[in-house]
């Protein structure tokens, strides 16, 4: 059989069809036209964007963060009145106030809640899907991913290294080797860390993956109300910029975190020697010398999200940095990520 040219509208609308075909059990799960997953960024994945992203054929996902109930009940609500479409959001499971926060997405009527940030305590899960809703968590290891399938997880994300924020140690295309080929066939598993192009989507796909999950590709987007110091820091950004930060002493360990390099990362390598200058001293303890040290990034994204202090803030950025060349509204990035997955599908000869 002769090979569809890539470029007629029969090759093209094949490439599509296929490519949703491949989405299909990720986009059920959202119940959204593409499983593409916003990732949730303090500060900057607010009402605006996620409904955006959701209005565009996405999942958007609001990032809690540090917010009380009150405060998500009413970023909740403000995404209500921008989207009709589903969405999630995104709770870290050391919040003090995490079962509050579950019965205020129960209460709003939040069809899929993200447990983040560690292992959710299996009381959140089981209250979560009793009151209705979807249960996404992050699966750093195929041990853990086993683990929260049996606590109750609808399904997983799994996040390399390459991604923005906070970060574990492995790769994403080592996780996915490991965990894909075992866990795809028992929930939906969502990948995330430094995707910025539809083919590698769609190499992920074929490997099993329901979904992609991004977050530094929407930075720029012309809805997110980042700062555009901020946004302008992504558009100028390239991979080998985006570092994690770094611990100069095992005695106090930092979680990385993966940003763009500023003089606030600098400082912080500088924070941490005169901390631990102190406490060889003997002036500080060793339970003060670590809160010093957790705590010189608290306000840093604020700062640089939303107050555009790109150089003491913090910039907060995945390795995929060097795919975001200029502000775009979402719904022209999603068609873009869905495009070049279809032309790639598009170009393979037909068997």
């Amino acid at each position: 059989m002769d090979a569809i040219n890539p470029v007629t509208p029969a090759g093209t609308a094949n490439a599509h069809a296929a490519l949703e075909r491949l989405m299909a059990r990720g986009a059920a799960f959202f119940g959204s036209r593409y499983a593409l997953m916003g990732g949730a960024m303090s500060w900057v994945s607010e009402r605006h964007l996620v409904a955006a992203l959701s209005n565009a054929g996405a999942f958007g996902v609001i990032a809690c963060g540090a917010m009380e109930p009150d405060r998500l009940a009413e970023e909740i609500a403000g995404t209500q009145a921008l989207t009709a479409k589903p969405f999630g959001v995104n709770l870290i499971t050391m919040h003090p106030r995490l079962e509050q926060l579950v019965e205020t997405c129960l209460a709003a009527g939040v069809t899929h809640i993200v447990f983040a940030g560690g292992i959710p305590p299996g009381s959140a899960i089981k209250r979560a899907k009793e009151g209705g809703a979807k249960v996404v968590c992050f699966a750093p290891a195929l041990a853990l991913a086993k683990k929260l399938v049996r606590s109750g997880a609808d399904a997983l994300v799994i996040e390399g290294s390459e991604a923005g924020g906070h970060i574990g140690p492995v790769s994403l295309n080592v996780l996915a080797q490991e965990i894909l080929p075992v866990m795809a066939r028992e929930v939906p598993v969502f990948v995330a860390g430094g995707i910025g192009r539809g083919e590698a989507i769609l190499s992920y796909l074929e490997m099993g993956a329901a979904g992609a999950q991004l977050g530094t590709r929407f930075v720029c987007a012309t809805e997110c109300i980042a700062h555009p110091r901020f946004k302008q820091a992504f558009i100028r950004g390239a991979a080998r910029d985006a570092l994690p930060t770094v611990q100069i002493d095992a005695r106090f360990p930092v979680i990385p975190v993966r940003a763009l390099q500023n003089e606030g990362t600098r400082h912080f390598m500088e924070h941490q020697a005169k901390v631990l200058a102190r406490f060889q001293a003997g002036t500080v303890d060793k339970d003060a010398a670590q809160l010093e040290i957790e705590h010189f990034w608290a306000g840093a994204l604020r700062r640089a999200v939303i107050d555009g202090d790109v150089e003491q803030g913090s910039l907060m950025a995945g390795q995929s940095v060097g795919m975001v060349q200029r502000e775009q509204p979402a719904a022209e990035i999603i068609a873009e990520l869905v495009g070049q997955a279809a032309a790639a599908l598009a170009a393979r000869p037909a068997s």
